[in-house]
């Protein structure tokens, strides 16, 4: 990943690659992000309940992989053009490769997303995640969870975050909601799925 500096302080890698997009690049994908991927409103079961959020997201990848988080599992719509363009330049960028990418769109700086560590069984322990943030800036929020020492980060429009190594086991992120942000936000997570191959 580069000499890029490490904003944790230990117990993981996250590493920020600022601006990989022109502003006109990074405005002509979050239009085409906005028209044509097949967005849904996002579920999750909490305590027996199914809750629906205002946040909305969608799932691709290079086969129909099975996800499965907050009890709930999605199967991958294939590859857009645009998507595999974005992946190019995320896997240019950071020399990492991924099979898969999880879509949030915010349509204001009132959605958010609580603290979470990304720990599915679907996932390659500690592999990367590539975070391609389009649309408006919003802080980022990292925090150990032991120590509950805090990180934060301000994502701009066109820019990319990876979260590496052991950053899922020790630390949980999140975006915070604000009542300053009025524009919408999307973020493409590119993830690299494992396939479990069954025992004969």
């Amino acid at each position: 990943m580069g000499n890029r500096k490490n904003y944790l302080p230990y117990d993981g890698e996250v590493r920020y690659y600022g601006k990989i997009l022109t502003s006109a690049e990074a405005d002509g994908y979050l239009h085409k992000m906005l028209e044509k991927i097949e967005w849904q409103n996002d579920e999750a079961i909490i305590f027996g309940r199914r809750i629906v959020t205002k946040r909305m997201v969608a799932w691709y990848g290079e086969r129909p992989f099975s996800y499965t988080y907050s009890k709930v599992t999605k199967s991958a719509l294939p590859w857009t053009q645009e998507l595999l363009e974005l992946k190019a330049r995320v896997e240019g960028a950071t020399g990492e490769t991924f099979n898969s990418c999880l879509l949030n769109l915010y349509h204001s700086g009132e959605e958010g997303m609580a603290w979470h560590s990304d720990g599915e069984a679907d996932l390659k322990k500690d592999g990367a995640i590539g975070s391609l943030s389009l649309g408006a800036e919003r802080k980022f929020s990292f925090k150990h969870k032991k120590n509950k020492e805090r990180v934060d980060i301000l994502l701009e429009h066109g820019s990319l975050l990876v979260m590496a190594g052991t950053t899922q086991t020790y630390w949980w992120h999140r975006l915070p909601p604000t009542k300053k942000v009025l524009d919408a936000r999307i973020n493409l997570t590119f993830r690299t799925i494992e396939e479990k191959i069954a025992e004969i």
